[in-house]
């Protein structure tokens, strides 16, 4: 078998780095359907408490939060540019967004 087999089994997902002490505060809304169809590119594991999703939709793009304990809690951030929205999503998983 060769590396990248190897590489791709034993994928997982995306984790989120820790915390960092200058973090920027994310504004978070209760998911509203905004676009009749939205489509999830990326996601963090979801074995934790706390996952997320980068998702596209109507030509925009956001962040879904999405919070299991007793029940189950849905947010999304606000509506971005893709681009804008890439960015945010890589701060997040840098641990420089929350």
């Amino acid at each position: 078998m060769s590396d990248q087999g190897r590489t791709a089994e034993s994928y997982h997902t995306l984790h989120l780095a820790p915390l960092q002490a200058t973090y920027e505060r994310m504004t978070w809304r209760p998911a509203t359907p905004r676009a009749d169809r939205v489509r999830i590119r990326e996601h963090t594991c979801p074995n934790h408490t706390v996952s997320y999703e980068f998702c596209l939709g109507g030509g925009l793009a956001f962040i879904r939060r999405t919070y299991r304990s007793d029940g189950v809690v849905v947010h999304e951030s606000e509506w971005l540019r893709i681009r804008d929205a890439e960015r945010l999503w890589l701060r997040l998983l840098l641990g420089q967004a929350r």
